[in-house]
C-alpha cells in the first residue's frame, strides 16, 4: 500500500468522506491520490478500530492507489487518545479542545499528525458506484490539493 506519511507535506490530496467500505473502494477505484476522511466525530461513534479496519480493507482492495486517511475526533481528547492508541496516524481534533496541547504532544510522540480542521471534502451520494457518484469522484480527484493549515 502506498501511503503518505505524516509530515511529508502540508498539502493533502482531495478528500472524500467515507462512511462504508463501498464508499472507500469507490474513492480509491479511479487510482488517483485521495484522502479518505471519516464523518465528523466518527472516533466517538464508530471508534478508531472500526475506522482502521475499514481503511485496511479498502487499501487491500486497491493496494497501488495512494491514499491518506483521517479520522475525526470532534472535540474529544479521549477519542483522540484512543485513536492514537489504536494506530491512527492522522486525526482531526477541534481547536477549542481543552487538552489539545497534550494531545498534540502525544500525536507527535506517536508519529501522528493532528489537524485543527477538516479539509474540504466531497460527500458521496448513497450509491457510491452509481454513474453520478463515479463522475463526482473523478472530477473531485482531479482538483488541486487543498492546504491543511
Amino acid at each position: 500500500m502506498i501511503r503518505a506519511r505524516p509530515g511529508d507535506s502540508r498539502v493533502l490530496p482531495p478528500a472524500i468522506v467515507v462512511t462504508s467500505l463501498d464508499a472507500a473502494e469507490a474513492a480509491l477505484a479511479p487510482g488517483l491520490a485521495v484522502t479518505l476522511l471519516s464523518l465528523p466525530g466518527a472516533a466517538l461513534s464508530m471508534g478508531a478500530p472500526w475506522w482502521l479496519a475499514l481503511i485496511a480493507a479498502a487499501a487491500n482492495a486497491f493496494p497501488t492507489t495512494a491514499m491518506i486517511d483521517v479520522i475525526d475526533c470532534a472535540a474529544s481528547p479521549g477519542a483522540a487518545l484512543a485513536a492514537l492508541r489504536a494506530g491512527a496516524k492522522r486525526l482531526v481534533l477541534a481547536p477549542e479542545t481543552p487538552a489539545r496541547a497534550v494531545i498534540a504532544r502525544a500525536a507527535a510522540e506517536c508519529g501522528a499528525e493532528l489537524l485543527a480542521a477538516r479539509p474540504p471534502a466531497l460527500r458521496l451520494p448513497p450509491d457510491p458506484f452509481s454513474p453520478r457518484a463515479r463522475a463526482l469522484i473523478a472530477a473531485w480527484l482531479m482538483t488541486d490539493p487543498r492546504p491543511t493549515r
